[in-house]
């Protein structure tokens, strides 16, 4: 990895009027650490101002010829023969329809893209579903940029793999909002710059009002479609694709949210299950509260894994022990609230940027030497890798967006967690425990709540446990050391199904398939026999 340190010039603070600190997400992302790893260093390099470009992502390329449409039924839909073009080499992407809206499958009718890379060898299992993550990231280019790192060769070899973009999703009917300005403005701007203290009245009344407009701006560019994008709809989605490929069965590895994803599918289709393999597992009986407060205790202690491990090396920016290095970076994220530093774009590294700059090289370890140069370049006044980070973040790259990961996300997100009252005591409540567990970050991550509170269409879904009953062995993978989707909803999962197996890999970062020999036979195994492990398996690196 290049030392950005020489290759950045440094800036000066420039002294602002105290920022309107705005509300935590809702969630963190939830993507699988492939795509930040396959990232790496130099597409960190790229980012950066007057470093070269990033690597832009494909989304399936152009649109493809629809098949004929469907019978306005659910069984008609899955009779789709989709036009299979090339795309990219070795790889074949087509469109097909589906309903808007699944209680009226014969009203209005909305696209999804999928891609496939065709199994190697002559006789093939079947197809192989796979989703990275998100809620909002595109498994059409997960699969475009990624097959060789996420899938070994021995299974390629027995599957054809399709990844697709979920509704609202990238080269599927995309949800939209704001064009790249707006985006700008809204992730990375600073309010009104008046000096409200985060969890008073006053500023719950701006960031709800900022959240009421943002939704607004969504359902204004985005119409029906955005009260059809929650993990239900892409359920039923994705057991048309089922049907659309011939497979009595699904086949399906799912990273992050994309567990989630088959775990709704399972407990909706137990009877068509067939090989089912979820790797950093959610709970689906989590609340948006639940996950906030893991996800930041997650973090947290991803961030002090990185610090341990930083103070053993020479040139690590920061200094002393491990609790006072935390505290030096409490103080970087303390002094971006109340002095953003401006970057050359004239974009501000706020707190929150800061906060998600350091979240994110935290997936993977391998990741950890970009917190060494955002530190660095932060402690001599320097934003611009915090940008960049924040701009892998986000996907963006030259000032687009190149895909709509995050209106994406929020839009999913407000329909799969359906709380909505706001109820400012415990909000408040919750913001304490938050700083209490995670004295670095927790005090950036409270009143979550409020970034659906406004959002303009309502939610139906259930956060209840599932359970799949009837369905054959699903292998659902936990990472000890995950910050995104903490071990202990990997436990709670496999609890929760009732053919459940729990696979445990005893490491640091985000997903365990492809960090460690023993994981990737246990899973390769299964997939290529059916055969899951009879009691729960532990392995290390």
């Amino acid at each position: 990895m290049s030392d950005m340190r020489g290759e950045i010039r440094n800036q000066t603070r420039e002294q602002v009027r105290p920022q309107r600190r705005k509300a935590g997400w809702a969630v963190v992302a939830a993507v699988a650490a492939a795509a930040l790893a396959l990232s790496g260093c130099s597409a960190l390099s790229a980012l950066v101002p007057g470093n070269g470009s990033a690597e832009v992502q494909s989304n399936g390329g152009a649109p493809q010829e629809l098949p004929e449409k469907p019978a306005g039924s659910v069984v008609g839909m899955g009779e789709q023969s989709p036009n299979w073009r090339d795309c990219a080499e070795g790889l074949q992407c087509a469109d097909v329809y589906a309903p808007l809206n699944w209680g009226d499958p014969a009203g209005e009718l909305i696209t999804l893209r999928i891609v496939k890379h065709e199994a190697t060898g002559s006789d093939p299992i079947g197809t192989l579903f796979v989703n990275p993550g998100g809620p909002g990231a595109s498994g059409v280019d997960y699969v475009t940029n990624a097959l060789d790192y996420a899938i070994p060769s021995e299974v390629q070899r027995e599957y054809d793999v399709i990844g697709w973009d979920p509704r609202g999703v990238g080269s599927s009917s995309p949800i939209t909002c704001l064009d790249a300005a707006g985006m700008d403005e809204y992730l990375f701007g600073l309010g009104d710059g008046e000096n409200l203290e985060p969890g008073s009245a006053d500023w719950i009344t701006e960031v709800r009002a900022e959240s009421r407009q943002f939704g607004a701006d969504c359902q204004n560019s985005t119409g029906d479609l955005l009260g059809h994008v929650s993990t239900d709809d892409t359920v039923q989605d994705l057991d048309m694709l089922r049907a659309i490929v011939g497979d009595e069965q699904l086949n399906y590895l799912g990273f992050s949210y994309g567990t989630y994803i088959g775990a709704r599918y399972a407990d909706a289709y137990p009877q068509n299950v067939g090989r089912l393999v979820l790797d950093g597992a959610m709970d689906p009986a989590s609340t948006m509260s639940d996950v906030v407060r893991e996800q930041t205790r997650g973090f947290e202690l991803a961030l002090r894994a990185y610090v341990t491990n930083c103070l053993t090396q020479s040139d690590c920016p920061l200094s002393g022990t491990v609790d006072e290095a935390m505290q030096q970076i409490s103080v970087l994220l303390d002094e971006a609230d109340t002095q953003p530093l401006q970057g050359k774009d004239g974009r501000w590294l706020s707190a929150n940027t800061l906060l998600t700059a350091i979240i994110t090289p935290l997936y993977a370890e391998s990741n950890w030497g970009m917190l060494d140069q955002l530190f660095a370049a932060v402690l001599q006044g320097n934003p611009e890798v915090g940008l960049a980070l924040a701009d892998l973040y986000y996907d963006r790259e030259g000032g687009a967006y190149l895909s709509n990961s995050t209106e994406a996300f929020s839009a999913i997100n407000c329909l799969d967690y359906p709380e909505r009252a706001v109820d400012v005591q415990q909000m408040r409540a919750e913001a304490a425990q938050l700083t209490e567990i995670a004295p670095t970050i927790g005090r950036f991550q409270g009143y979550g709540a409020l970034s659906c509170a406004e959002w303009p269409v309502d939610s139906s879904s259930d956060r209840g446990p599932v359970t799949a009953t009837g369905a054959a062995p699903i292998l659902v993978v936990g990472t000890t050391g995950d910050p995104a989707t903490p071990y202990r909803w990997a436990e709670s999962l496999a609890e929760q199904l009732d053919s459940g197996v729990l696979l445990t890999y005893e490491g640091e970062g985000h997903t365990a398939y492809g960090e460690s020999n023993c994981i990737d036979e246990v899973i390769n195994a299964y997939l290529l026999t059916g055969e899951a492990p009879a009691k729960p398996v532990t392995c290390s690196r």
